[in-house]
């Protein structure tokens, strides 16, 4: 009987010391840390994994996590440098480095980092004028974390990074703000538009000064081409004279012959019109009739000179020219006419 209830009672004892093994049995997730207390005073930190507690002496004082917080806090009223007041919304990135001073470094971290983010934004932006203010975020935002990382490291907090999520105005300056952004968006349009009205007038400028310059080149080429056109039938026909002076020099021509060419070219001159005329004296020599000479001389029956204009050959049409010729076609062709009209006249004198 003795035996049997000692066996109950092993198997009770036994029993009870599982039970306290395995309810003392914790285990710390991932990215946690327990802060633990043996009889009151800070003993260890349990990182994550299996941890057993001793029953009645070990206590878990606070969970800790380790992830980095994200902490929004309320707008905040402060005051710039030029008397400005005005609200601003701040974030701020922290995570915990140190358990121990966590728990045991200030009673509220989170609260102390709140109040501690709003007195020192105060007094960074005490320093600051509202438009440096609304351009220097980056500035104010490295300022604020580098105070804020520096006075929480007693805490075991680190701040990683601050960042201020709206700075709201006055009514009244956002009024005068917005008047003086459309004023100045209303200047930049009228700077625009006199610039772009500047590079029309320069543009079209440029484009007349070369419509004239190609223009004066295309009347000088004209002028020359005009020019080589005349010169070039006159020089043709000095050419031909030579030539066939030339070809009568050698050709050793009698001067029968050249007679009879004087008296066809006298035929040509005593047409009437002409009221001298000048004879060579080997054809005066030739010539026995003097009824010519008396005639030339005004002696006897002379025949009056005919002073009337020479009638002028008709001009010939050319078959180019028609209703729907160009007038450059048709200047093209007068010239023409008069350079064979110059030429003609230039042969006969």
């Amino acid at each position: 009987m003795l035996f049997g209830s000692v066996s109950v009672w092993s198997i009770i004892v036994l029993v009870l010391i599982l039970w306290l093994i395995i309810a003392n049995i914790r285990i710390v997730p991932q990215s946690q840390a327990y802060v633990m207390e043996r009889l009151g005073k800070f003993h260890t930190i349990w990182e994550a994994g299996i941890h057993i507690k001793v029953p009645f002496f070990d206590r878990i004082a606070k969970k800790v996590s380790l992830k980095e917080q994200v902490l929004d806090f309320p707008p905040q009223p402060v005051i710039t440098k030029d008397n400005v007041t005005m609200q601003i919304d701040s974030v701020v990135f922290c995570k915990v480095f140190d358990p121990k001073l966590y728990v045991y470094g200030v009673e509220s971290p989170l609260a102390g980092l709140q109040n501690l983010s709003a007195t020192t934004l105060r007094n960074i932006i005490g320093e600051m004028e509202l438009d440096q203010t609304l351009t220097s975020r980056d500035a104010i935002n490295q300022r604020l974390e580098a105070v804020l990382d520096e006075a929480t490291d007693p805490w075991g907090i680190k701040v990683t990074r601050v960042e201020l999520k709206n700075i709201q105005p006055p009514q009244a300056i956002e009024e005068v703000m917005t008047k003086q952004m459309r004023a100045e968006r209303e200047r930049r349009q009228t700077v625009l538009e006199a610039q772009a009205h500047k590079e029309a007038v320069v543009s079209r400028a440029e484009g007349d000064k070369q419509a004239k310059i190609l223009a004066a080149q295309a009347e000088r080429d004209a002028q020359i081409a005009l020019a080589e056109g005349r010169a070039r039938p006159i020089e043709l026909v000095y050419e031909a004279q030579a030539n066939g002076i030339r070809h009568l020099n050698d050709a050793n021509i009698k001067e029968n012959v050249l007679k009879l060419k004087g008296i066809e070219a006298l035929k040509d001159v005593s047409d009437g019109r002409a009221t001298k005329i000048y004879m060579p004296s080997d054809i005066a020599n030739v010539i026995s009739s003097l009824g010519m000479v008396g005639e030339a001389m005004g002696i006897g029956d002379a025949t009056a000179v005919d002073t009337s204009p020479k009638p002028e050959a008709p001009v010939k049409k050319d078959e180019c020219i028609d209703e729907d010729t160009g007038l450059g076609g048709i200047e093209a062709y007068m010239t023409t006419e008069d350079i064979k009209k110059d030429v003609e006249e230039m042969y006969q004198q």
